[in-house]
């Protein structure tokens, strides 16, 4: 057998290889795409019950989000809306200079939030946030009271924050001190803040930085102040307040 036949053969045994190689994968990857979409939705709703307080592990989080209504809130008016189509959530409005301190480009004009409710009766709300730390975007939620003031608790499900630094936003340690904080001064304004180092002790608005990731910790207050604030939720959550949501 001369050279040039067996670099043939060998070619031929190669490409064979690679094709069955990547019928494989891609038969796997389309097997496999339902399971990790379920799996993804799971892991959403987990982290929307952990910032209400809420989620038991090990029960069921399917079962467990029975509790949680969703609805649509339009930030043109503030309000909730029904009916809300794919195209206007896919709506987006352009963030500019100083409204952009969350520095997330721009912020959507309809967003989902939960609800906690007991005989019709609001107990915790749940909103989505987001923003930019030091080498990522933060996605979290944050829950509150009915009173729509009071911090139930915060927490991240996606980031890439450096662990043991920026990544201590997952700490539950951190985290606890959240719960029972109020986001508004009495004139209403956002008052929250992360400090530099440990906050006051009994100060309602002041929560501690976390060690050695300033960056992170400024990231995560100028988030908070984003959707806390006027163009974020601060005017819907007055109207639900109100009862005028």
């Amino acid at each position: 057998m001369s050279n040039k036949e067996t670099t043939s053969k060998t070619l031929i045994v190669i490409l064979s290889l690679c094709f069955v190689c990547s019928v494989i994968v891609s038969t796997a990857a389309v097997v496999l795409k339902p399971i990790q979409e379920t799996n993804k939705a799971l892991d959403f709703k987990r982290n929307i019950l952990a910032a209400a307080g809420m989620l038991k592990e090990g029960a069921d989080v399917e079962e467990q989000f029975k509790l949680i209504t969703t609805k649509t809130v339009d930030f043109a008016i503030d309000k909730y809306v029904l009916d809300v189509t794919p195209e206007q959530l896919a709506q987006e409005t352009k963030l500019i200079g100083e409204l952009d301190i969350a520095k997330i480009g721009t912020r959507a004009d309809y967003s989902k939030v939960y609800l906690v409710e007991n005989a019709g009766k609001l107990e915790k709300i749940i909103l989505p946030v987001k923003g930019y730390g030091l080498w990522s975007t933060l996605y979290g939620f944050m829950a509150l009271e009915a009173d729509t003031n009071t911090i139930v608790g915060l927490g991240f499900y996606q980031h890439g924050e450096t662990p043991g630094l920026g990544g201590e936003v997952d700490n539950p340690k951190w985290k606890s001190l959240w719960v029972g904080k109020e986001v508004y001064a009495d004139d209403g304004s956002v008052a929250i803040t992360i400090t530099k180092g440990p906050a006051p002790v009994g100060d309602i608005n002041k929560v501690d930085g976390l060690s050695g990731a300033t960056l992170t910790s400024k990231g995560v207050d100028n988030l908070i102040k984003f959707w806390m604030g006027d163009s974020g939720y601060g005017p819907f959550l007055s109207n639900l307040k109100d009862g005028d949501a």
